[in-house]
């Protein structure tokens, strides 16, 4: 079909979409009111529709006095038995679908509920609306010329019990329309291979010969694929392999560490980096406007939000509000409701908005991942900002890091120690870790109150990690590849001392700052 008909095609589905967009722009707090209203109707007779006695709840605040938030552990035993067949326990339609989610925080799997309604009405209408966005803001692109390199989850899905489970990606690469084939690349069956090191090459194998327009997947992944087909090619910029390459399409993980590597196999000042957030859980904001890294809330695909401000998260003062309380400049926690039967569910990660007309987000990490050993509540954000001025300072780059805490033994004071894994790395050890430091303390002042006069915290210990030191670790634990990420920051010490006892030459090349 030739490219202005295409392009033609989207103008007009734009056009419908935007109308339902600009419902809730104007009007968030209704849109979402009445999504959470139709969603306890559709689940009123369910088993815990019935156990909350959802047909009586009129209001948000009935919701939230009645419904308990809940985690996954909460939600496990429901979970194995829809998965065991059962239907009608939390959703009123049999739930087919599970997404195997392990994240970087437990070894143990979860099985997040994927309904059709979250699949057609959230994962695949974000897909639309997202490629949408984008032409609309670019309405010169070619993006139709050529195919879309995807890069999804190494695992295969596995059937039992008449319910399938595997990686979000290969629940939505089989379950695509026969028709999205043709347009992607590469190929199914290389998309669900399990092993991560054979479809690596095979993605290398058959993508160098496609006219590749678009790439969307994981940063951290993406980044070594991209690399492997330089490699394999002897080419230096991908532009001379994908001469008509315009737009990255990522998540799952920040982009900033990888931004510069990035910009060397992208030289070029037109191409575009659009950026989703989107979970096992379900499909929450869009990058929406090309010149700005701040994501769209879409609130109508079926989910509903509340947030828990993280200042007092965890504590007795805990306190969850609704859309319509968030402020600008906090960080919260997000609880979902979805048409998935996820109910008041604690997804894990925290949020700052930049802006609540309309509301628009960054995401900032993980409940679970930050440092407070000490009051210093270092989040990722923090971390990652700290990090990108101190690699532009020092003209180095980074492949991988972490950080946890080193607790106060006897006179000792507390410090933060890092393990950091370099592309490029620093020509004066000392200098870099002085400068990260210093950093931290401008970008936190929690972790600059502590740091002064070495009053609670002294200067952290950085290691220099050895190559390949966080792959192997990933590897080690059968992660490799699809969404699975480097816990960066933690308040345990059990991911830095996995790592350190792998990193046997760590000690020549470590420095205490």
């Amino acid at each position: 079909m030739p490219i202005p008909i295409v392009n033609s095609i989207a103008s007009w589905f734009l056009k419908k979409r935007f109308h339902q967009i600009d419902l809730f722009l104007k009007y968030p707090v209704e849109v979402q009111q009445e999504l959470l209203m139709s969603l306890l109707q559709k689940a009123k007779n369910t088993e815990i529709g019935k156990q909350y006695d959802f047909d009586s709840i009129s209001s948000y605040e009935t919701f939230a006095e009645r419904v308990p938030v809940t985690t996954y552990e909460d939600n496990e035993a429901r979970i194995e038995r829809a998965r065991r067949g059962e239907s009608n326990i939390f959703w009123p339609k049999p739930i087919k679908w599970f997404a195997k989610s392990s994240g970087t925080t437990n070894s143990k799997s979860k099985f997040i509920p994927v309904s059709e309604e979250s699949l057609e009405n959230c994962h695949y209408a974000a897909s639309k609306d997202l490629l949408c966005m984008y032409l609309s803001n670019n309405p010169d692109s070619q993006l139709f010329v050529g195919k879309g390199l995807r890069l999804g989850g190494s695992k295969e899905l596995y059937r039992d019990n008449g319910t399938v489970y595997g990686d979000l990606s290969a629940i939505l690469i089989d379950n695509m329309p026969f028709w999205a084939e043709f347009s992607s690349t590469p190929s199914n069956e290389i998309s669900l291979m399990g092993d991560w090191e054979t479809k690596l090459q095979a993605i290398v194998n058959e993508t160098i010969w496609e006219n590749v327009t678009s790439l969307a997947g994981v940063p951290s992944w993406m980044l070594v694929l991209l690399n492997a087909v330089v490699e394999t090619t002897g080419k230096e910029s991908l532009f001379e392999i994908w001469p008509n390459l315009e737009v990255y399409f990522h998540g799952g993980v920040s982009f900033e560490p990888y931004r510069e590597q990035y910009n060397k196999l992208l030289p070029k000042e037109t191409f575009r980096y659009y950026e989703i957030y989107n979970a096992s859980e379900g499909f929450f904001a869009i990058q929406d406007q090309n010149s700005s890294t701040e994501l769209l809330l879409m609130l109508d695909y079926g989910i509903f939000y509340e947030f828990i401000p993280m200042d007092h998260y965890g504590t007795s003062e805990e306190k969850i509000i609704p859309l319509s309380e968030v402020e600008v400049g906090k960080n919260y926690a997000i609880v979902i409701t979805t048409n998935a039967g996820l109910w008041r569910y604690k997804i894990g990660d925290t949020v700052r908005f930049t802006s609540i007309s309309p509301y628009r987000i960054k995401v900032t990490g993980r409940t679970k991942h930050h440092i407070n050993a000490f009051g210093e509540e270092l989040i990722i954000e923090n971390a990652e900002a700290a990090l990108r001025k101190t690699t532009e300072l020092t003209q180095t780059e980074i492949v991988d890091y972490t950080a946890a805490p080193i607790f106060m033994e006897g006179k000792e004071k507390g410090a933060h120690e890092w393990i950091i894994e370099f592309k490029t790395p620093p020509k004066d050890f000392d200098f870099f870790s002085k400068l990260l430091d210093k950093s931290l303390q401008e970008v936190n002042s929690d972790y600059e109150a502590k740091r002064y006069n070495n009053t609670t915290l002294r200067a952290p210990t950085i290691h220099c990690a050895r190559h390949q030191l966080f792959y192997d670790w990933l590897k080690n634990k059968n992660k490799l590849g699809g969404q699975h990420k480097v816990p960066r920051l933690s308040n345990s010490r059990h991911y830095v001392e996995e790592l350190l006892s792998l990193n046997i030459e760590n000690e020549k090349h470590s420095n205490r700052a």
